[in-house]
């Protein structure tokens, strides 16, 4: 039988199954090991049913005395713990293994995810994406670990057995082999049924990861728009489909195993009806008869233990597709940025965009022949309706995507020439909605620059007029904030942001998306000043929705459709009546 049951493998699991296979030969040598320990296992068990045989053979029925049984007895003990050393070893070395290969399959997932960049897992909710790194690794763990070396341990064991069985008995081998397909070929017949239990139990536990971890991000929103309760209902419904599938998968599972014991049992019971007959007739020796008589439990007894883990399979199956898609995902994804050219991070670069077009898969145009030019120590703002392309070229600066034509030069060179890592560790992104985790507000701040010191710390949040914040607060940098920054409102949120900008104290780029958000008019006017203050050593580039920050900055962009339809100083810009005036006059009316 094929370790990975190929056998029954459906169509829509082929590729899971081939996925497995693959990153199974990534622990060749434990799993070779632990096959070693295990045909081991099997010839002690044989010696210890050939010396146990003949001590009841000896002491029962030839009335041997203690003396002459002491060696035989001796050589029992000595056999009893070489197989607990034995299975001991086998077990150690396939977690091991499997444990090392867990530990390298999430952190090149991970790396996979990040590499997708925020555009590619766009369509992957958060929880979802948890919940294959977490939850599907512990199970494709468990498959590598318990069901992979039991499926080698039953193709394994019952063979050596039967080199030893057949010359002491022929008959009862012959019934041993002719039986022993009979467990596979139910393990499919059920298995089919209990696979496809398996995926919609896990597609179910995706659906509950994702939806939970949005509630829970939203926890505060849903209580003030009073939709707490609805949300709590949908939970409970998913989590009650949740149980009801995983009652079935357990249902299927014992079923299986009722039918691997049941023909295990009589396949037993067959060999020692007719061993005893034999006996009875003269036509077998005692010692040849019990001999094979105890190793009959044990040729079956690997086969039952793989209808046991079957569930394991099914679940690392249902799981190993998911993380297979996110690979192929990946995988399917251009592959940009694969120059090496270094980027020089002692000066700010001036970024200059060439015709740069960018099509949205299935959305159309995300930009189309933009040119514009972001230069060194001023601050460019960026304008726009929603849906004019600013996220799109943001993403484009920050090497998420690459365009499909044109250039993004960095002082001449062109950006999918240059090392992309480097690239980004010199820039400073300033997102619309800011992520912080559990922890202290330093914490959250060192996560931008862990070698920042206490004089780069206090700097920056002084300067982003978070430290006037931290100074109302009893335990100031030190206060502990909840996931997603419960603690704080939305606008000190926002400074946090920028105090994680500015002790990046190496970051030559400022990309900042709408960093004024949620701030009164007066804080977004002292967090504008920040900003303009950085400019005078940085290149900054700001998308903005108020305009009122886009009057305060040296040069201003307006997109409109995906194209640039107006550029130039803002006072220029508004005298000109063109679209940048429209939308002030928008704004303002």
């Amino acid at each position: 039988m094929n370790a990975l049951g190929a056998a029954d493998t459906p169509p829509a699991d082929r590729r899971a199954a081939e996925w497995l296979r693959r990153e199974a030969r990534l622990i060749r040598r434990p799993l070779l090991r632990t096959g070693l320990f295990t045909a081991l296992l099997a010839l002690s068990l044989v010696a210890q049913a050939w010396v146990l045989a003949a001590i009841l053979t000896a002491g029962v029925f030839e009335r041997a005395s203690f003396a002459q049984l002491w060696p035989l007895c001796g050589a029992l003990l000595v056999l009893a713990l070489l197989r607990f050393v034995l299975n001991l070893g086998a077990r150690r070395s396939a977690v091991h293994g499997a444990q090392q290969l867990a530990g390298a399959l999430r952190a090149r997932l991970l790396h996979e995810a990040q590499a997708l960049g925020p555009l590619g897992l766009r369509g992957n909710a958060s929880g979802d994406l948890l919940t294959r790194l977490v939850d599907g690794i512990e199970a494709v763990l468990g498959y590598f670990a318990r069901y992979l070396p039991q499926a080698g341990a039953a193709v394994l064991v019952p063979l050596l057995l039967a080199v030893f069985i057949f010359p002491a008995d022929w008959l009862s081998g012959l019934v041993l082999v002719l039986t022993a397909p009979l467990i596979p070929l139910f393990m499919v017949l059920v298995g089919r049924a209990a696979a496809r239990a398996s995926e919609q139990r896990y597609a179910q536990l995706r659906r509950l990861g994702a939806a939970f971890v949005d509630a829970l991000g939203g926890l505060v929103t849903l209580r003030q728009l009073g939709a707490a309760e609805r949300c709590a209902a949908r939970l409970e419904s998913e989590s009650e489909a949740y149980r009801l599938l995983s009652l079935e998968v357990l249902r299927v599972a014992f079923l299986s195993s009722l039918v691997l014991e049941f023909f295990a049992m009589v396949s037993i019971a067959i060999v020692a009806v007719l061993i005893g007959f034999r006996l009875l007739w003269g036509e077998l020796a005692l010692h040849d008869g019990l001999f094979v008589l105890l190793l009959a439990p044990e040729f079956y007894l690997q086969l039952r233990g793989l209808g046991a883990l079957r569930h394991t399979r099914m679940d690392a199956v249902a799981a190993a597709e998911q993380l297979a898609t996110l690979e192929t995902e990946a995988a399917a994804a251009p592959a940009h940025f694969a120059g090496a050219t270094a980027v020089r991070c002692d000066r700010p670069p001036e970024i200059r965009l060439e015709r740069v077009t960018y099509l949205h898969r299935g959305r159309g145009a995300g930009l189309h022949e933009c040119s514009l030019t972001i230069r060194p120590a001023q601050l460019t703002a960026l304008v726009g309706p929603s849906g004019s392309g600013k996220s799109t070229l943001l993403n484009l600066l920050l090497g998420f995507v690459a365009p499909d034509q044109g250039r993004i030069l960095l002082d001449g060179v062109d950006l999918t020439e240059c090392d992309v890592r480097q690239w980004r560790d010199g820039i400073a992104w300033v997102p619309q909605s800011t992520h912080v985790f559990e922890g202290t507000v330093r914490e959250n701040l060192l996560l931008a620059n862990g070698e920042a010191d206490a004089a780069a710390v206090s700097r920056a949040l002084k300067t982003s007029g978070l430290a006037a914040v931290l100074a109302r607060l009893p335990h100031g940098e030190d206060t502990v904030l909840g996931e997603r920054g419960v603690g704080l409102s939305g606008g000190q949120l926002q400074r946090l942001a920028l105090a994680r900008a500015l002790v990046r104290e190496r970051a030559r780029v400022w990309l900042l998306d709408e960093p004024t958000a949620h701030l009164d008019r007066d804080g977004a006017r002292e967090l504008q000043a920040s900003i303009r203050a950085a400019a005078a050593s940085r290149t900054v580039l700001m998308a903005v929705h108020r305009l009122s920050a886009a009057r305060a900055a040296d040069w201003v962009v307006v997109l409109d459709g995906g194209r640039v339809v107006e550029q130039g100083p803002p006072e220029h810009l508004q005298r000109t009546g063109g679209a940048f005036s429209a939308l002030l006059q928008a704004e303002l009316s």
